[in-house]
C-alpha cells in the first residue's frame, strides 16, 4: 500500500470519521506526499488510527 492509497482509505472508507487518530494519519500522509516527512511517519500514523478504529487485521501491515 502506498501513502496515496492510505490517504484514500482514510478519506473515503474510514469507519470513525471524527477520530483524532484518523485526522492525524491524514495529516501525516499529506506531509509525506508533500515531501516534508519520511514514509514511515504515515505508516505509523495509519497503524495507530487502524488500531483506534479496531480495524487492524494484524501486524502484517
Amino acid at each position: 500500500m502506498s501513502v496515496s492509497d492510505a490517504a484514500e482509505v482514510l478519506l473515503k472508507g474510514w469507519p470513525t470519521p471524527a477520530s483524532k487518530t484518523r485526522l492525524a494519519a491524514i495529516a501525516a500522509c499529506l506531509a509525506v506526499i508533500r515531501g516534508e516527512k519520511p514514509p514511515r511517519v504515515a505508516r505509523q500514523a495509519f497503524i495507530v488510527a487502524a488500531k483506534d478504529a479496531r480495524i487492524l487485521l494484524g501486524e502484517q501491515i
